[in-house]
């Protein structure tokens, strides 16, 4: 942490009081589910992003990153929901927030640097915020518990950014350990750390970068957040999460597009607790084909693919992969892919190859590794 904390003192002129790290996540399985009361499985990265803070005496705000030039400042004071755009978003949305729950934060110099890649649906933003809502905290002298810190870093995705999001990646961020994937009832908040380390079984979940931007906040995300919820009104429901006769469900609801809509969200909370057993007994190659029906139906019940997505799915599994699909909200973003480990090589170059031949952009490929969550580090 040594370059982050030379990079602030080159910035601002004196040392950080501390640095605080949060990783990016991916979501083994378990889409669209979280703001329908779901079940979700995700686990942190090695990717990860990293803050130095310090305070100041003077209410203004200085935030500098290492992925873009200039400087942000403003006084504390006029941090309010559409005052701010751009990456400073975030930090601003997270004083905004702490501010408006009671907890007592000034002024505040900031300087991020992040692995994270942005607009991939690795959950950069949900890094972001909760490193800043842990610094900010902890340095005006708040110890907050985990599960506050993701509710707050959700409220400043929601409240202050615009974004509809639940509680998936906040809670991936924060919680997640090396070797684990993590087990999330959203509707109650019980996790469980499901033992998930591909590589001891043979195996490797290749990322596949697809460098299709991953734009959330454009609409797409609010329009199927929004017919959700009126499929559950529709059906007397408090959520999704509560059908439990799906052609039942189907069948009472007017329109086919609602009907895609709850197929997807139902059938996925049920791959996941598929998946959760599947893991539980070691079986993780079993896996595979619930990947592949996720994103069968992430394509077209959900509509949240595109071109690039759909040719990365398709070339990993005709190279082999046990499983792939689309990861994150959608729209762009990464996909993964379930393979032997002696094959990865072979499924990345079936990639490649597909690019080259659509004419897409490079993709970028690595292996993702169950890691640990955020934590204070300096």
């Amino acid at each position: 942490m040594s370059d982050v904390s030379s990079a602030f003192r080159a910035a601002f002129g004196h040392g950080p009081e501390g640095v605080w790290t949060a990783p990016g996540r991916i979501n083994l399985i378990g889409e669209h589910t979280d703001y329908n009361d779901g079940f979700v499985l995700p686990f942190a990265l090695p990717l990860a992003l990293t803050a130095a803070a310090s305070r100041r005496p003077d209410g203004a705000v200085r935030f500098r990153s290492g992925q873009t030039a200039g400087e942000f400042g403003a006084p504390l004071a006029e941090l309010v929901p559409g005052a701010v755009e751009g990456w400073a978003a975030y930090p601003a949305g997270a004083l905004w927030v702490l501010e408006r729950e009671g907890y007592p934060v000034g002024g505040l110099d900031l300087l991020v640097d992040s692995t994270v890649p942005t607009g991939a649906g690795l959950s950069s933003s949900a890094a972001l915020t909760c490193a800043v809502v842990m610094a900010a905290a902890a340095l005006y002298g708040a110890d907050l518990p985990p599960d506050r810190v993701i509710r707050l870093a959700q409220r400043v995705e929601n409240d202050f950014v615009g974004m509809p999001c639940g509680i998936l990646d906040q809670s991936a961020s924060m919680l997640s350990t090396e070797g684990h994937a993590l087990f999330m009832d959203t509707r109650t908040m019980d996790t469980e750390q499901v033992p998930f380390a591909p590589g001891e079984h043979g195996l490797s979940l290749l990322v596949v970068d697809t460098r299709a931007p991953h734009r959330l906040v454009e609409g797409h995300y609010a329009d199927r957040h929004r017919a959700c919820k009126d499929a559950s009104r529709a059906l007397g429901l408090a959520a999704l999460r509560d059908v439990a006769d799906l052609p039942g469900a189907l069948a009472a609801l007017p329109h086919d597009l609602s009907r895609r809509r709850v197929r997807h969200v139902v059938t996925e909370n049920a791959r996941v607790l598929e998946a959760v057993a599947l893991l539980r007994s070691g079986d993780v190659r079993a896996v595979g084909p619930l990947l592949t029906a996720s994103h069968a139906s992430l394509r077209d019940d959900y509509e949240v693919t595109v071109p690039e997505v759909d040719t990365a799915v398709d070339a990993a599994l005709a190279a082999g992969a046990l499983g792939a699909r689309i990861t994150g909200g959608g729209f762009g973003g990464c996909v993964i892919a379930l393979v032997a480990a002696d094959g990865a090589r072979r499924c990345e170059e079936a990639v490649r190859e597909a690019y080259r031949e659509r004419g897409f952009a490079e993709p970028g490929v690595f292996e993702a590794v169950p890691s640990a969550g955020a934590r204070r580090v300096v």
